[in-house]
């Protein structure tokens, strides 16, 4: 398969508070195809969310580069729709207005973004809420329409950095579903991060386990449950063998943590 981003050796250094430099991402290599859902998993601050904003271009890694279509990403980009936990919606626009704001941005006419937002309100089923604000919305609403503004922005990759992690389980599951739907519907390169293994297995073509810091990948897993997915198929034997190996690949990179954690508290 044709490989829609690639990351190349990236590494990335941040410092401590005492000013200490330490290694978050190294030497990380992906690629990942035309239309691939990819879930990242692994311990907390394994490098996750840094890595989603390096593909972002949000920051730039200290070494390493990543690609989209063969091009490097030097920066921010209408390419890349950015997912995130909080719903970072405009307050002051309306539903319609939040979705319409990437097409607005390109030039697009009214008629023809004011038709993109309703097609893509639709899909994550919000039609009839395009005159409500986002404080008249529920968390798991006011998420769909991010997804909406997103989506309607056209972008080549989704890049979503737990973006259920605030919902309730009933609403996460719906928001599950439901992004399954839409990625079949439309198609997007799909790289997702999350701390909840089921939701990895659910969603995702591979899952992709990182080690304890400084982050780099333990395990490719290819997930072998059939589309199309159905929150049922969770508790099939299969399901339930790859989330078992997810669960002892990550619970060994904690316990790296710990015991690096509880070594260092032994020297001070």
């Amino acid at each position: 398969m044709t490989a829609k981003l690639q990351l190349r050796n990236i590494t990335m250094t941040f410092r401590s508070r005492r000013g200490e430099p330490v290694i978050a991402v190294d030497d990380l290599s992906l690629h990942i195809g035309d239309r691939e859902f990819i879930s990242i998993v692994g311990p907390s601050g394994c490098g996750k969310s840094t890595l989603l904003r390096v593909v972002a271009g949000l920051i730039r890694p200290d070494s390493g580069s990543v690609l989209l279509d063969g091009l490097p990403i030097t920066g921010p980009g209408a390419d890349r729709g950015m997912v995130f936990q909080s719903y970072t919606l405009f307050p002051w626009l309306t539903v319609q207005g939040n979705v319409e704001y990437g097409p607005r941005l390109k030039g697009l006419p009214a008629a023809e973004r004011g038709k993109l937002a309703r097609e893509y309100l639709d899909k994550v089923g919000l039609r009839g809420f395009e005159h409500s604000y986002p404080k008249e919305l529920s968390g798991g609403m006011m998420q769909r329409v991010a997804i909406a503004r997103a989506l309607a922005n056209d972008p080549k990759v989704l890049l979503m950095d737990e973006p259920f992690g605030a919902l309730d389980a009933q609403t996460r599951s719906i928001m599950q579903e439901m992004l399954v739907t839409i990625w079949q519907q439309t198609p997007k390169t799909i790289l997702f991060v999350t701390h909840d293994i089921d939701e990895a297995l659910f969603l995702s073509e591979r899952v992709y386990v990182m080690t304890a810091r400084p982050g780099r990948i333990k395990l490719a897993l290819d997930v072998r449950v059939p589309h199309p997915r159905t929150l049922e198929m969770t508790t099939s034997p299969e399901f339930i063998e790859q989330k078992r190996t997810v669960l002892e690949a990550i619970k060994e990179e904690t316990l790296k943590t710990i015991n690096v954690a509880s070594q260092s508290d032994n020297h001070t």
